[in-house]
């Protein structure tokens, strides 16, 4: 057993395929995961595991430059939001508002994996983008680092609050 990492076999395989702008959706418990899906299903009671539970581990494990999620959250489930805020502040992502339709109808088709919570959170279906680590790379002699590697090194550096990007 490898401590203070992920135990589930099937999360831990899926988060080590995804690459650069690959899409991983993590999911309230009601929420319509298409059949042909990469589907993880963690939720097992009302709850459990919760989403933001799941969030916090995925912050630990995966480098994440976009979080996607319904606009709807910042006025309806305003607890939500703030703990996204907390969650996510100092990681160089910045979030980008959706609607719900839009997860459901484009997002989770495109989703490489999609883990399900047992979270009956209204709204709390969170898309992330990964990412590579911006402090490896573009670091050689010679090489010359893109201004979105610049910016996010600078947001980490700064523990800046991820921006609302449209």
């Amino acid at each position: 057993m490898r401590p203070n990492r992920i135990l589930h076999p099937g999360l831990a395989e899926a988060l080590a395929t995804l690459g650069h702008s690959d899409i991983l959706l993590v999911t309230d418990a009601g929420f319509p995961i298409p059949a042909a899906a990469n589907r993880i299903d963690l939720g097992f009671y009302e709850g459990l595991p919760d989403i933001l539970d799941i969030l916090c581990v995925l912050r630990q494990e995966i480098f994440v430059e976009e979080v996607h999620f319904a606009g709807d959250i910042l006025e309806m489930n305003k607890p939500l939001y703030r703990s996204l805020t907390e969650i996510y502040t100092g990681s160089g992502a910045v979030f980008k508002l959706t609607t719900h339709e839009q997860l459901v109808d484009d997002i989770a088709h495109r989703a490489k994996v999609v883990v399900r919570s047992g979270s009956f959170n209204p709204w709390a279906n969170i898309a992330l983008v990964a990412s590579t680590d911006p402090n490896a790379w573009f670091m050689g002699e010679g090489q010359v680092a893109l201004p979105a590697y610049i910016e996010r090194r600078r947001m980490i550096a700064d523990n800046d609050v991820p921006p609302i990007v449209e």
